[in-house]
């Protein structure tokens, strides 16, 4: 018998396609956990309201149209999975961050009933990747991998590559400068759990300008392969000790010049789940942020990003 988590796996619904492809995308994550699934439904409780006056209302009791569609999409495929469903009244934006702190992870679309066609990814996607205590996943909409393969060709330029045969990879982005552990121990699990493999990307930017008057830039100095070198060699180093403890995991450090989000936005072609941080807080900038990658990718990935929390200060790869 598996070892049921406690904590559970959070779907967001709003009774939008990208919601039910969220929920069915939540329902496999808690299957693979061996968690309970909880299905939430936040009503907002006015066009008008504002997170700062009312975070959240009790929960409701009364018949919730998009949750009895939801269990009735349910009833044959849960399987063992135990399901939950909760309707919520309040400002989703600041609702969903505040029931992920008793959640292993939350899942929502990348756009809900409510936003406008245009955007690629809505505020609550936002406000909820960048509060929430627990890792977030945001599902996009199939038709997304077009603007992917558009990055792609860029990325394919600075020497990217298509992920090769086998199962599907779990991509990470790596920060060699900053690295948080807590979003390769996240990428190494979710790659046990689906039996893929880690390609860690580590990009840095190239070519470097060197400025001597306005205007004018003179050739860089740095040897690019000397630069290489030393990023990979930091790159392997933070990933060791997660190899030594998912040694069934092939995990592959690639370095490469140019923007990250470009690369990482290409590698999720290929990706069953592209995994990326948001910044720690610092003393002059105590906010929460996503990060400007983090951002590109949540807009343009092509398929899943998830979006960990920053490990605490004190904990260490």
């Amino acid at each position: 018998m598996r070892k049921t988590s406690t904590a559970p796996v959070i779907a967001a619904v709003d009774g939008s396609g990208g919601s039910l492809r969220a929920l069915d995308w939540a329902r496999d994550a808690a299957r693979r956990r061996a968690a309970p699934l909880r299905v939430v439904h936040v009503r907002q409780y006015a066009a008008w309201g504002q997170a700062d006056v009312l975070v959240a209302g009790p929960p409701e009791t009364e018949g919730d149209p998009v949750l009895d569609d939801v269990r009735a999409r349910l009833a044959e495929h849960t399987g063992d999975t135990a399901v939950e469903y909760v309707t919520l009244a309040g400002v989703p934006g600041a609702v969903l961050p505040e029931i992920g702190a008793d959640a292993q992870l939350l899942v929502l679309g990348s756009r809900g009933r409510g936003g406008f066609a245009g955007l690629l990814l809505g505020s609550n996607g936002l406000a909820t990747a960048r509060d929430a205590a627990c890792p977030v996943v945001v599902v996009p909409p199939p038709d997304r991998d077009r603007s992917a393969a558009h990055a792609g060709r860029d990325g394919e330029e600075h020497g990217d590559r298509p992920a090769g045969p086998g199962p599907r990879v779990v991509v990470a982005g790596l920060h060699a400068d900053s690295p948080d552990p807590a979003v390769l121990a996240f990428a190494f699990a979710e790659a046990a759990r689906r039996e893929a493999r880690v390609r860690a990307i580590a990009a840095y930017p190239w070519p470097k300008q060197t400025w001597s008057a306005p205007g004018w830039s003179a050739p860089p100095v740095v040897d690019q392969g000397a630069v290489e070198q030393e990023i990979r060699a930091l790159a392997e180093g933070f990933l060791a000790p997660h190899r030594e403890r998912h040694p069934g995991i092939r995990a592959d450090a690639e370095v490469l010049p140019g923007h990250a989000a470009g690369h990482l936005v290409a590698a999720s072609r290929d990706a069953g789940l592209v995994v990326v941080g948001r910044h720690r807080r610092r003393l002059l900038a105590p906010a929460r942020m996503l990060g400007s990658v983090t951002q590109a990718v949540l807009l343009h990935a092509a398929n899943p990003v998830a979006v960990v929390p920053p490990a605490p200060p004190d904990e260490t790869a």
